[in-house]
């Protein structure tokens, strides 16, 4: 279900910069610089200005959180607004979230919570493209069908053109699937756009397509609309790969088997690609298809059964533990899709559904994810981020054509995200919703400023940009990264 786009409008913080450094940098994009001169932009920056880089991982809940069930309960609202859900006290004083969640508020002294993150659209597609885009405004011609070559880049995106590759590895990639309707519409903005195919994200791609399915399966499965039951499709199994289109011939073009068909894979890369053309490209899927610790993180077969059950036998436990496996060999940013089919899209039967199907395996998951990185030192210099594309409504309502119970319906006026690691300071609330969570009260936020947050703890200078077709700069920063996170 999607509702009207707002017609609010959300102005970008940009960054301020000096006369001199707004020269130095339109010098660059003057000389065409930008995607494959990062090293340049950054000595350009000086080193004062460029942040030591570090991995992101970012947890995109599909369909919106609720905020006011969630993270920035109201228990004092009027009851159609306050919703059943009560607010526990966590380790951190002062700070509380939905008694739901027990483990992570055991865990509040290590993440962070933005309270006043606004942008001005309540519908799905546009949502997304904001949100996984970082950018409020949707650009011209944009189709909230389908994908288009005029859409903004991701940030998965912009992360895999502009981050210098450890290890050989791709820096950025995107997990267990595509974000697809259960219509069979692939949601717009979590592609390259504009940057160019070549620069598309790496899916691994380990979710079959099911569009009744929704949830944490096999263990937290559930239907939105509860329509007959049918046999359960959906399984998380050995990952394929997806390879950017445009990248070579018909057999590219294919799913890839990772672990079975190695050798013809690697065969097929080293003829298909033309000399000097789609290095990038090629050298990263030879990398992702042949590299032991890439087989490793993805192979969860052989994982130790008391990890499997810290993170939880199901597709979210699954995930964010590939997640912290990818990190640890090397890529940069990954991007965790928690949920397709817009799983958090919670217009009714949300309290069950959020009680009994979705809370359970969040709070396990990223509880583990969160010790893990904490236990290997790896936590202060990975950045996890957790939102949505928008949040839901205060007040509460019913679609009694599709619900038995009532929920809460789209809204971009604000939402709540979740802050840890990369340099985060533990136990902080940086802004705050109104009364009953519709609006921001104070220190707002956008989409913008979350990206610059995500970009900065990667490593990326202030001057870093990229070039269209046209040779035109582009830079990645529309926003400042959020203080009073670190």
């Amino acid at each position: 279900m999607r509702s009207p786009a707002t017609t609010a409008r959300v102005i970008p913080q940009h960054p301020q910069f000096s006369r001199r450094f707004a020269l130095q940098a339109g010098a660059v994009g003057l000389l065409g610089l930008g995607v494959e001169h990062v090293a340049g932009l950054r000595a350009l920056a000086g080193d004062s200005m460029v942040p030591r880089a570090r991995s992101v991982i970012y947890i995109f809940l599909s369909g919106g959180l609720a905020q006011q069930d969630s993270f920035d309960l109201k228990p004092d609202a009027p009851e159609g607004i306050r919703g059943e859900f009560r607010p526990i006290a966590t380790r951190v004083p002062g700070i509380s979230i939905c008694e739901h969640l027990p483990l992570l508020a055991e865990r509040a002294h290590l993440w962070s919570l933005v309270r006043s993150l606004t942008h001005p659209s309540n519908d799905h597609s546009a949502g997304h493209l904001i949100m996984l885009s970082g950018q409020s405004t949707l650009p011209i011609g944009f189709d909230p069908g389908r994908a288009r070559t005029t859409d903004w880049p991701s940030i998965a995106a912009v992360a895999g053109a502009l981050v210098p590759a450890r290890n050989n590895l791709p820096p950025a990639v995107v997990l267990p699937e595509k974000l697809i309707h259960n219509t069979g519409r692939v949601i717009p903005g979590q592609f390259a756009g504009r940057l160019g195919e070549r620069f598309e994200p790496w899916f691994i791609e380990a979710s079959p397509f099911d569009p009744a399915a929704y949830g944490a399966y096999p263990e937290y499965e559930f239907d939105h609309q509860e329509r007959p039951q049918k046999p359960k499709t959906k399984r998380f199994e050995a990952p394929n790969l997806t390879l950017p289109e445009g990248f070579g011939g018909g057999r590219l073009g294919r799913r890839l088997d990772l672990l079975k068909h190695v050798d013809r894979q690697r065969k097929d890369l080293d003829e298909s690609a033309t000399a000097g053309q789609f290095n990038h490209c090629r050298q990263g899927a030879i990398a992702l298809l042949t590299d032991i610790r890439v087989r490793r993180a993805l192979d969860l077969d052989r994982s130790d059964p008391k990890t499997l059950d810290r993170y939880g036998r199901n597709a979210f436990g699954w995930s964010l533990l590939m997640a912290r496996r990818l990190v640890e060999s090397g890529v940069s940013l990954v991007q965790v899709n928690l949920g397709n089919n817009e799983t958090w899209d919670t217009h009714g039967n949300a309290f069950p559904h959020l009680k009994d199907k979705l809370f359970p395996p969040t709070d396990r998951a990223l509880s583990a994810l969160l010790d893990d990185l904490q236990g290997a030192g790896l936590l202060d210099s990975t950045l996890i981020v957790m939102a949505g594309e928008f949040g839901r409504t205060p007040r509460i309502s019913t679609l009694p054509q599709f619900y038995k119970q009532s929920g809460r319906d789209h809204w971009g006026s604000v939402q709540t995200v979740f802050f840890a690691g990369g340099g985060t300071v533990g136990g902080r609330v940086v802004g705050a919703s109104d009364k009953i969570a519709g609006h921001p009260a104070s220190d707002p936020q956008t989409p913008e400023n979350m990206a610059a947050t995500i970009y900065h703890a990667l490593g990326l200078p202030p001057t870093a940009a990229w070039n269209d077709e046209e040779n035109r700069p582009h830079f990645v920063y529309k926003g400042e990264p959020i203080r009073g996170l670190s």
